[in-house]
């Protein structure tokens, strides 16, 4: 039997997709879900996603390591922002690192009641795509976007694992929003880089000098671990088997 994929283009209608059997695959790409990845890429224990400030700072004044950032701005009390090039492996090896963002760990919280919660990106891609074949469940794919906006770079992905995901021979769909993604993907080939430089999210870091992780962030396949939410908390999942693009 084919398990049925959706795509929710903002967390604002995720309740019209809610199935709590379905796994959902969280995606904020720039840069919140490429953080996350990098992160765990780099030897981060786990990820304590929070969507509250004063919870975040709660965190801190326990002795926590924190990154936080509103608007692309890290905040005062942060050790730093979401940027995946602040996730080194001199700062996150074997920590526990309590995140806060504008809209990815929001998106997060939101679908933590669905049977299982994926952090998706473009590192990961083909790992992703391989354990969401091995849960032989419904697929949700969630967009962080922009403060309940559309976003591209998040819709653009949704694509390219959709594709992924049909091509298995697994999947079905009769969701318009997949089809969407999918055109948009087709769309941006063959050079996604320079399809993506046209998105609002690129012109807001490039206002604030932090558009120097686009090109990072669009370049598939560079880890094999997959970020599952347990409990309150981000653990890595390695793939074994990587099918690549």
């Amino acid at each position: 039997m084919k398990h049925n994929l959706e795509v929710c283009f903002s967390p604002a209608l995720y309740d019209l997709y809610h199935r709590p059997e379905a796994v959902v695959v969280v995606i904020d790409v720039l840069r919140a879900t490429s953080a996350i990845c990098t992160a765990f890429m780099n030897g981060a224990k786990h990820i304590i996603p929070v969507g509250d400030l004063e919870e975040a700072r709660a965190w801190k004044a326990k002795g926590h390591l924190v990154a936080a950032e509103r608007d692309g701005i890290v905040l005062d009390f942060a050790d730093f922002g979401n940027s995946p090039f602040n996730f080194t492996p001199e700062r996150v090896q074997q920590h526990d690192i309590v995140y806060s963002t504008t809209n990815g760990t929001k998106a997060i919280h939101k679908a933590a009641s669905a049977y299982a919660v994926a952090i998706g990106s473009y590192l990961n891609l083909s790992a992703l795509s391989f354990w969401l074949q091995e849960q032989h469940r419904d697929v949700i794919i969630l967009c962080a976007a922009w403060k309940d906006k559309f976003s591209l770079e998040d819709a653009l992905f949704a694509g390219a694992l959709s594709k992924k995901l049909l091509d298995s021979g697994l999947f079905t769909t009769i969701c318009d929003s997949v089809h969407a993604s999918l055109d948009l993907w087709k769309s941006a080939q063959p050079n996604v880089y320079r399809y993506i430089l046209k998105a609002a999210q690129k012109q807001r870091l490039a206002k604030n000098g932090l558009d120097d992780v686009i090109e990072f962030c669009h370049t598939p396949d560079q880890t094999s671990i997959v970020p599952v939410l347990k409990g309150d908390r981000l653990v890595g999942e390695t793939v074994g088997k990587i099918s690549y693009i």
